[in-house]
């Protein structure tokens, strides 16, 4: 129990870990939680009842001897009236040694030393009367309270508890017994024996000693009984959650060894009948995804050579549009149109079908994003201007090389100013990169639309897009963006999305600077903070920087 809890605790170079790791071990394990709460649940339990018996056993204790002592006292003060009545001393030499053997008496019969009497002061003068006398022990603990009450009630005993120090200064709990005698010829006086209960209070402490012992072996018989029992309910459930953990991750062969015939048992025949069912099913879908990404890699190969004929064919004819008649020219446009872009959705198909079948290899070399960036906006620019848009360029950082494949990265950004393009409402279009120690990164900004948060979840999806009743500016049947992401995923990065309907759109690419280096912080915010962002003249200051933007993509 110690190595399996305390070993997770002291993992680590500091005790000031202790507390969290403590905290998360409490959330992480039912095991530990079951314990502890047995512990301390059974610990306030036995501390009730203990203090339940503990007050309960010492007023039983203390009513005991308290009973006892009153029997003593009354049987000491008969004693000593008796003695006192069958006197007839006349003297004071006679009646002190009276009351001295009076006192022994007393002392012999109530056994205790701790004894004092006082002439009451309603008691008429006599010369004769003994003077008072008083233990050391009562001499401060007799109360003018019970002093009053035994003056005024004659032949009745009073008690009280009080705590008497001995001589050598150990102070003890105990009573003190009250009662009147009368002494013939010196009037009535107060008797008063003390009595100490050092005794009781040491059987009471054994007996409390004993107690807590007991109950701190119960408590770690029962704490280890739990843990114990808990064990060997929970390993199994763990052993369940280790098993799910590795179906989860792709290992479809584990299954729960089978032991007994308990509910136990039956949870592992049932979770392996589960897992059987699970890895058939996905054995099915595994061989379906396999015949289907080969039926689309297939198709694809066998139409890129009748693709390449009609598209020969095409441009041969496209070439020769002006010499034909108005319905055949603009059927040769709309045929070659339409085989461009067929050609671009039969490439698209041809990547897809490598990123599934895991055969994509990336050319690496050193290239400068910036210049990436600026080779792309050239070359949509016609596009751009023929929906009204201006493309600018803010590159603060990036000019240094980065170790990615060129080609992959001109994609990536051809397709994020198509899409601005395509969905940028005629506003200008802003692309910036800018870099740190281990990452460079692009991101296209337009002002259009904008997207909604379903639009933004399916927006790398296969075959969508987001508005399909749209007039295309560019071809495209939703597969740019899905190739995109991958292309960024191959490269160690990501491509990130933020849009606010009727505010626009910013994807954001983030690159590694070299293939060994770990993801980092990307240099940009995804979030744009622009000043141009809201607000009715927005684009005012983006034309007017547009001069900068030119002289940038130059550079």
């Amino acid at each position: 129990m110690s190595q399996t809890w305390v070993r997770p605790l002291l993992a680590g170079n500091t005790w000031r870990e202790v507390p969290r790791r403590a905290v998360t071990l409490w959330r992480r394990s039912l095991q530990v939680r079951t314990v502890v709460m047995t512990f301390l649940l059974s610990g306030l339990a036995i501390l009730v009842i203990g203090i339940s018996i503990s007050l309960s056993i010492s007023a039983n204790l203390f009513q005991s001897l308290l009973d006892r002592v009153l029997i003593d006292s009354n049987n000491a003060t008969t004693a000593a009236q008796r003695i006192l009545d069958s006197s007839d001393a006349a003297d004071r030499a006679a009646l002190q040694s009276l009351m001295g053997s009076t006192v022994s008496t007393v002392q012999v019969i109530s056994g205790s030393n701790s004894i004092a009497y006082f002439r009451e002061s309603s008691s008429v003068g006599s010369a004769i009367a003994p003077p008072d006398q008083v233990s050391p022990v009562l001499a401060s603990v007799i109360t003018g309270e019970l002093r009053h009450r035994v003056q005024q009630s004659s032949g009745k005993q009073f008690w009280q508890s009080v705590s008497l120090t001995s001589v050598d200064g150990v102070t003890n709990p105990g009573v003190v017994v009250g009662s009147d005698i009368r002494v013939p010829g010196a009037g009535t006086y107060e008797l008063y024996i003390g009595y100490n209960f050092a005794e009781g209070e040491q059987t009471l402490s054994f007996m409390q000693s004993t107690g807590v012992i007991g109950a701190v072996g119960l408590l770690v018989l029962l704490t280890v009984i739990i843990f114990l029992v808990v064990r060997w309910v929970i390993e199994p459930v763990q052993r369940v959650a280790a098993i799910s953990r590795q179906l989860a991750q792709g290992e479809l062969g584990v299954r729960l060894p089978i032991k007994g015939d308990d509910e136990l048992a039956s949870l592992a025949a049932s979770f392996n009948g589960m897992a059987d069912s699970l890895q058939a099913r996905i054995g099915e879908l595994a061989d379906l995804s396999i015949v289907q990404q080969r039926f689309v890699s297939d198709v694809s190969h066998e139409l890129r050579t009748p693709l390449t004929t009609i598209r020969l064919a095409s441009d041969v004819l496209y070439e020769q549009r002006r010499d034909f008649v108005g319905p055949t020219s603009r059927t040769v446009e709309l045929l070659h149109t339409q085989t461009v872009r067929f050609e671009s959705l039969l490439v698209d198909l041809l990547e897809i079908s490598r990123y599934d079948a895991g055969s994509v290899q990336l050319e690496r070399q050193s290239a400068n994003i910036v210049r990436i960036a600026a080779d792309a906006i050239e070359s949509v620019t016609g596009l751009a201007a023929g929906v009204g848009s201006e493309i600018l360029l803010r590159a603060p950082g990036g000019w240094l090389d980065t170790d990615v494949d060129p080609r992959r990265i001109r994609r990536i950004v051809l397709n994020l100013l198509g899409n601005a393009i395509e969905h940028g409402e005629g506003h200008p279009i802003v692309v910036s990169v800018d870099s740190n120690e281990k990452s460079v990164a692009l991101t296209v900004r337009d002002y259009g639309l904008g997207m909604s948060e379903e639009q933004m979840g399916r927006v790398f999806d296969r075959f969508w897009r987001a508005d399909p009743s749209r007039t295309r500016t560019i071809g495209g049947a939703g597969l740019g963006l899905a190739i995109s992401k991958e292309d960024a995923l191959a490269h160690g990065g990501g491509l990130d999305l933020w849009s606010e309907l009727g505010v626009g759109t910013v994807f954001r690419l983030t690159l590694p600077r070299t293939a060994d280096a770990t993801p980092a912080d990307s240099p940009l915010p995804l979030v744009p903070s622009d000043p141009e962002a809201t607000g009715p003249g927005r684009f005012s200051v983006l034309t007017a920087r547009h001069a900068d933007g030119k002289r940038a993509a130059d550079a």
